[in-house]
């Protein structure tokens, strides 16, 4: 269907068969591979966006719960004369309860919770505050009191996305080799089937493009229609995945949503392992004669 007429015959050739599903295959898990960098990507850059430039300050209760509140007035005039702050906002217990609760479950909405208060601080955009020092800053007003700097494990999120797009890279780049690998020995293959043909070809004028564009012509056609059927298996997959994923808490998992743009690139890759197939059949028949006759 999608190969032209060859004058040789390639289509009874019973190794070319297998080729299809073994394309479906890799493309199968060259999308999933794909499409887990493509979430990781935008997971990572949406976290960076709402977390870059903030911090959390942490005033421990006291034991005379009556000055909790003197202790965070004295926390709250420390930061309001920082120049590198922007604002800052103290979250309410019910929020925080509402924090606490994928981790303690209903045990979150007691009051008798000894909460820690709160306090979110965004620091203006290119402000260089180290945390630090803002830290002792404050435990030598507050004693008790400490500063998260979301900073320094968003660091550390992006160094493990890097290492883990890294092994997914690692994996598209072996599954394109074993593609590369397959359509040779596919190729090849063929050539000795068809030697007899190939070599009365070139008596009657047939010159060697001509013969590599019927080998070309048929990869194409059946790494196109291999990378289809992957991608009619991996389209489900994910779906599956992502439904599962919506099923668990959203406080926990991140969302995991491919967008427009991403299913436009999972959808191209059949028609990039079709021309991958289709340029190595050329290449290796265009060599091979080249020794051959």
């Amino acid at each position: 269907m999608f190969a032209r007429r060859s004058d040789l015959l390639l289509d009874k050739d019973a190794l070319s068969r297998f080729l299809p599903w073994l394309i479906a295959f890799m493309v199968f898990l060259a999308i999933l591979a794909m499409a887990g960098m493509l979430v990781l990507n935008a997971t990572a850059s949406r976290w960076d966006q709402g977390i870059r430039g903030t911090l959390t300050v942490q005033v421990m209760p006291a034991e005379d719960p009556a000055k909790d509140d003197e202790r965070l007035q004295v926390v709250l005039s420390v930061l309001a004369q920082m120049p590198e702050i922007d604002r800052y906002e103290m979250l309410t217990d019910d929020r925080l309860l509402k924090l606490l609760e994928p981790w303690l479950g209903p045990a979150a909405g007691s009051r008798d919770l000894p909460l820690p208060r709160l306090v979110d601080v965004e620091l203006k955009t290119g402000a260089d505050l180290n945390a630090e020092v803002l830290s002792r800053q404050l435990a030598a007003r507050v004693p008790g009191t400490s500063v998260d700097d979301h900073r320094i494990w968003l660091k550390r999120l992006v160094r493990l996305i890097q290492t883990v797009e890294g092994l997914a890279t690692l994996v598209l780049a072996f599954i394109a080799l074993a593609t590369v690998g397959t359509v040779v020995f596919t190729t090849r293959t063929g050539l000795d089937i068809h030697r007899e043909a190939i070599e009365a070809m070139h008596l009657i004028g047939a010159q060697d493009s001509y013969v590599a564009g019927q080998f070309a012509s048929r990869a194409f056609a059946l790494g196109l229609k291999g990378g289809v059927f992957g991608l009619l298996l991996a389209v489900p997959t994910l779906l599956g995945i992502g439904y599962l994923a919506q099923q668990m808490d959203s406080s926990l998992m991140p969302d995991i949503t491919l967008g427009p743009v991403h299913w436009s690139a999972l959808a191209g890759l059949p028609l990039v392992v079709s021309l991958i197939a289709m340029v190595t059949a050329r290449i290796t028949v265009m060599k091979t004669l080249s020794r051959m006759l």
